[in-house]
């Protein structure tokens, strides 16, 4: 289909669902706002919908790509409003299959052999068809039941030329639309692009998978299947076939006695263990990638699959997460202010007093209800949306992070009703910080950058040697201020050599602590006060800028 053509598709859609009614067209230019009436859009009604199911039913009769940019643009509470939100959610991701012959075509140039040298068996009907790929079972010769993911043929191409008709049509909501600039709306069609082809390369998704697997390695909280490299490349991924029930089938695991207190919790244990302790965590855990090993009901187990979409967060943001969730279980909401003017989230010139507020104004009547009620995850969305009205830029992988607690706790309430979630994040949360500033971390954080401190120490006296030259040709070239220059001069050399010692000291420490490896265990004998004037003295020491 011509570019041409596919854009008169969607301007079809568009008025067969009056979604121009989106727009509000007293904010139009005159010139935009003639030519809108002039379309032939009003020749049909407005179907007896709401909004946002004229919005969803639109993307799904625009196919796939716009099916996937709707699921999405879901997760983007923090821009739309709730009604169209939930709706877009309700966006099921079922794509009539492409043809075995063209599956097994794939399968055989991608691989370099025929399927049935590949496979001792094969099925050529697809057991599932999605947007990006479908999925066949086959047996390898080794007798290891396996499933065989396919890229579908010429995706690309349409992603591209559908995100290029999306990119212009945002450009027109940016320019046009009342609140175009806070909806961001190039922003979103632009990471939506990156991340739907990135969910084409099936390598990269295989590289998630083993990694999320050796995460959670002799660990009863997540089982993930196995990938088979041999049989997988950039079109083709095979892993080991799952046998479980899946998450959504309540009355299957109730039927099996299973601990559904137990389980919820557990998927609450999960998301935090993924993003404070791993740092990488599966950022599509909606229920059709989730199922239930219930081989022993009172201790069952959650099994995850595809892993295309991963999260991950720096050291940093990490750090002040977890501080603001503390802060915002305990009603601090100046720390949480103070946390977000600190990190940068938010701009600098914020008044704390104002954000404080605004969060007091936001959180209060949530706290107010029963603790069972509260939900977690929808705190999390209203606490980005109450930061963007003072500027905040969300970052993707926090936009990620808040996607997936929303649908873990989802699914925690789906399976327990009473699922108390502030009772399992609290106490994490707790450790992970003690956990984080004890004296085994900090030791262990000494031996990992040790080796980089130790290969750029010689370098200090370079830079030392070259900031002193510099400082002798500026006062030689200002020899009014020759005097005060000196001064700054023999400052500097000081102040350097000082750091210098403590470098020094820092890397000596690192040293010993790499050569024995059982130090933490002589570290955790010293008195906290040790360390903490340890701490204290360090600080006294070191050079400060007057």
């Amino acid at each position: 289909m011509s570019r041409a053509m596919r854009l008169t598709k969607i301007l079809r859609v568009i008025g067969r669902y009056r979604l121009d009614e989106f727009v509000d067209r007293e904010q139009l230019p005159a010139l935009p706002r003639f030519a809108l009436g002039l379309l032939p859009w009003r020749l049909h009604a407005v179907p007896d919908l709401s909004r946002g199911a004229r919005l969803r039913r639109a993307l799904e009769e625009l196919g796939p790509v716009f099916i996937k940019f709707g699921q999405m643009l879901s997760t983007r509470r923090d821009l739309l409003s709730e009604d169209i939100a939930n709706e877009l959610a309700k966006l099921q991701d079922s794509v009539p299959p492409f043809p075995q012959e063209q599956s097994v075509a794939i399968i055989e140039h991608a691989l370099g052999k025929p399927v049935t040298e590949l496979f001792a068996s094969f099925e050529s009907t697809p057991m599932a068809s999605a947007s990006v790929a479908q999925v066949h079972c086959a047996t390898l010769h080794s007798g290891e039941q396996v499933v065989v993911k396919v890229v579908r043929p010429d995706i690309e191409s349409v992603i591209r030329e559908d995100t290029a008709l999306m990119l212009t049509l945002a450009k027109l909501a940016t320019k046009y639309h009342p609140q175009g600039k806070r909806l961001r709306a190039v922003e979103v069609v632009s990471d939506y692009e990156l991340v739907i082809l990135d969910e084409l390369d099936m390598t990269r998704e295989a590289a998630n998978t083993s990694q999320l697997r050796r995460n959670f390695e002799n660990n009863k909280l997540l089982y993930v299947p196995e990938v088979y490299w041999d049989y997988t490349c950039r079109d083709v991924l095979t892993m080991e076939r799952i046998s479980g029930i899946p998450v959504t089938d309540v009355e299957t695991l109730r039927a099996k006695g299973t601990d559904l207190k137990l389980l919820s919790e557990r998927g609450v244990e999960i998301f935090f263990t993924q993003v404070f302790q791993h740092s990488f965590f599966h950022a599509d855990m909606h229920p059709g990638n989730i199922f239930v090993d219930v081989t022993d009901p009172a201790d069952p187990t959650y099994i995850g699959v595809d892993c295309a979409i991963i999260g991950s967060l720096s050291d940093a943001d990490q750090y002040y997460l977890g501080r603001n969730l503390l802060g915002i279980f305990h009603r601090d909401y100046r720390e949480v202010a103070q946390l977000h003017v600190e990190c940068g989230w938010v701009s600098p010139e914020t008044r704390v007093q104002d954000f404080e507020s605004a969060m007091r104004a936001v959180c209060e009547p949530i706290f107010e209800r029963p603790i069972s009620q509260i939900s977690f995850g929808q705190l999390l969305v209203y606490l980005f949306q109450t930061a963007s009205r003072f500027d905040m830029e969300v970052q993707p992988s926090l936009v990620l992070l808040q996607k997936t607690l929303l649908n873990i706790e989802g699914l925690g309430r789906q399976l327990y009703p009473d699922l108390n979630l502030w009772d399992t994040a609290q106490p994490f949360l707790e450790d992970w910080v003690q956990q984080r500033y004890s004296p085994q971390a900090l030791l262990k954080r000494l031996q990992r950058q040790a080796p980089s401190w130790i290969e750029q120490l010689p370098q200090l006296s370079e830079a030392a040697l070259e900031n002193l030259q510099q400082s002798r040709d500026s006062s030689r070239r200002k020899p009014v201020h020759a005097e005060a220059s000196n001064d700054k001069l023999e400052q500097g050399l000081i102040v350097a050599k000082r750091r210098r010692h403590i470098v020094g000291a820092i890397v000596c420490i690192a040293a010993v602590a790499i050569a024995i490896p059982d130090i933490r265990q002589y570290a955790a004998a010293i008195p906290p006060a040790s360390w903490l004037l340890a701490a204290l003295g360090l600080g006294l020491i070191w050079p400060r800028n007057r």
